[in-house]
């Protein structure tokens, strides 16, 4: 059963109980009305799995990813023992603030997504301000 957003805004604030995966569409569609990328400053977006944590620098105004980097990469696996730690996180930011400083793309907007600005992701966004990237 698909709900348009409006609806499920107003179920929201009704207190009725959404399914999971509703709830989650709702809390990313709501947060990534706010947070665009361009070609000025293209966002950060981040995944977080259980076992590894992903990122990629995307132009929203083009549809293009321009860079991407993940704790599966063969330079962190070589560095890092384990993908799902803080210092494999920072490790990533770093490694991702690189190659945007490769690119001429100096500042960015951070999405968190879904996830609380804490711990791992927390990590990679410090390790991408260690790097050079302001945002």
């Amino acid at each position: 059963m698909k709900f348009s957003q409006k609806t499920l805004l107003k179920l929201k604030k009704k207190n009725k109980k959404l399914k999971p995966d509703q709830y989650k569409k709702l809390k990313r569609d709501t947060l990534r009305g706010r947070i665009k990328g361009t070609d000025q400053r293209p966002r950060l977006s981040v995944f977080r799995s259980n076992e590894n944590i992903y990122a990629q620098i995307i132009d929203d105004t083009n549809s293009k990813t321009l860079i991407s980097c993940s704790t599966l990469d063969r330079s962190i696996q070589l560095a890092m023992s384990n993908g799902r730690t803080c210092e494999a996180a920072k490790f990533m930011g770093e490694k991702l603030a690189k190659l945007s400083l490769k690119k001429n793309i100096t500042k960015i907007v951070f999405d968190r997504g879904p996830y609380l600005y804490h711990g791992r992701i927390k990590a990679l966004a410090d390790g991408a301000r260690a790097g050079g990237l302001q945002f």
